[in-house]
């Protein structure tokens, strides 16, 4: 009787052992992103998108530059959001769910990477959708 309880007992460990592993090593390997993904940043006030391109002087790619923007929108402009996305490998990010109307008519939207800077602005009554802007980072 005492080795049948051993052996249930060395079973039920190695069944115990199997399933965290087989756990474990699937939720490792989907944890790897994708470096050229471009990263979306869904304001999920209104149907207007814009996609940026961050470069240097130069003409490269910025990685990491952080892109911020501030709008009110809505009656009076009561309704405010602040969204910050930050560029791929290949220097690209995307906003996406931005009102169509703001107050001041524009979006500045500046990039930050160190200690170099620029910026754009955008005009969501004009172009609400799909529009591709650049930003070129110079020192300050």
């Amino acid at each position: 009787m005492r080795v049948l309880v051993q052996f249930c007992r060395l079973v039920l460990y190695a069944v115990a052992v199997f399933v965290l592993v087989g756990c474990l090593v699937p939720v490792h390997a989907q944890q790897t992103p994708d470096p050229h993904q471009v990263p979306v940043m869904d304001g999920e006030a209104g149907p207007c998108s814009i996609a940026f391109t961050v470069t240097d002087a130069k003409g490269t790619p910025v990685y990491d530059a952080r892109i911020r923007v501030h709008m009110a929108y809505g009656f009076m402009g009561i309704k405010r959001l602040d969204l910050e996305a930050a560029t791929n490998v290949d220097g690209k990010t995307q906003f996406k769910g931005l009102p169509e109307k703001v107050k001041g008519g524009t979006l500045n939207f500046r990039a930050l990477q160190g200690k170099r800077e620029g910026s754009a602005i955008y005009d969501p009554a004009k172009n609400c959708s799909g529009q591709q802007s650049s930003i070129v980072l110079t020192e300050n």
